[in-house]
């Protein structure tokens, strides 16, 4: 794909955009090194600060190195900004199975792996939530983090730090001012006794359970008609099908298909012999 000039408004977000474009469409592979500063100013007919100031946006979003000396290289192809994106256009349903999904597993990480500290980050989590009241959000965030801490495994932590914030936005656009249900205060202690146990199918369940009113909740406030709408779409596929089984015969069979008698001359399959 070639690079094309940057019109006048935006410019350094013109470019930006068409170097992740870069990215996306393969046209710089992963350890390759992109072109110089001076290449690609000439290329998008714009000047070498911008270009400059592109490229610094991209190595701070991970996507590109600069290594001193030696140019700048692909770090990754994969864009975060394209994930946060993507979320944020997320139904607040389609957000939510995906927090039971992440929690259900860190449960169950967390019943095998947790140790005497992380035992006691629960219980204090635990008597936070109940000392702030079951509405207090960050409470409730606090004491889920420190499930997910309890696996021991950074690279899930760190996810989830990052999905648990666009969770809360998420909910927050599609609810307005609708309220979610106060948090259940047995069922976080549920889980943590399921943890305590190691037993990891016991936690896991439990993780699901304790979602499971938050997840009705919301289809409830937002009118999530998901089963009525798949319904309805297998009613007109069986329509079309339908339909489809009819084509390709005449007007006078749909017709006695239909038990009505053909009206007309057009109605009429002409005989043997006859001119059509």
């Amino acid at each position: 794909m070639a690079l094309k000039a940057a019109g006048r408004t935006s410019l350094v977000d013109s470019v930006v955009e068409q170097l992740r474009e870069q990215l996306r469409q393969g046209e710089w592979a992963v350890g390759d090194r992109i072109p110089t500063e001076h290449e690609l100013a000439e290329q998008l007919g714009v000047g070498r600060n911008t270009v400059r100031e592109a490229v610094r946006v991209l190595v701070h979003a991970g996507l590109l190195a600069s290594r001193q000396g030696n140019g700048t290289f692909v770090r990754s192809t994969a864009d975060p900004a394209a994930v946060l994106r993507g979320v944020r256009h997320a139904g607040a349903r389609d957000v939510l199975e995906l927090r039971v999904a992440l929690e259900a597993e860190a449960a169950r990480l967390a019943a095998v792996r947790r140790d005497t500290h992380d035992l006691l980050r629960l219980r204090a989590a635990l008597t936070t939530l109940r000392e702030e009241g079951d509405r207090d959000a960050d409470a409730d965030l606090a004491f889920h983090l420190a499930v997910v801490a309890a696996t021991h495994n950074t690279a899930f932590c760190e996810v989830y730090r990052f999905f648990s914030t666009q969770v809360h936005e998420v909910l927050v656009e599609a609810l307005g001012d609708r309220e979610m249900p106060p948090v259940d205060i047995d069922a976080h202690e549920a889980l943590i006794a399921a943890i305590e146990s190691g037993d990891a199918d016991a936690a896991e369940a439990q993780a699901r359970e304790l979602l499971r009113v938050p997840m009705e909740t919301v289809a409830a406030l937002t009118g999530d008609a998901r089963e009525g709408d798949a319904r309805e779409r297998d009613a007109r596929a069986g329509d079309a099908r339908a339909g489809d089984a009819r084509e390709g015969t005449s007007p006078a069979e749909r017709a006695r298909a239909e038990g009505a008698q053909p009206e007309g001359p057009q109605a009429e399959e002409p005989q043997a012999g006859e001119p059509r």
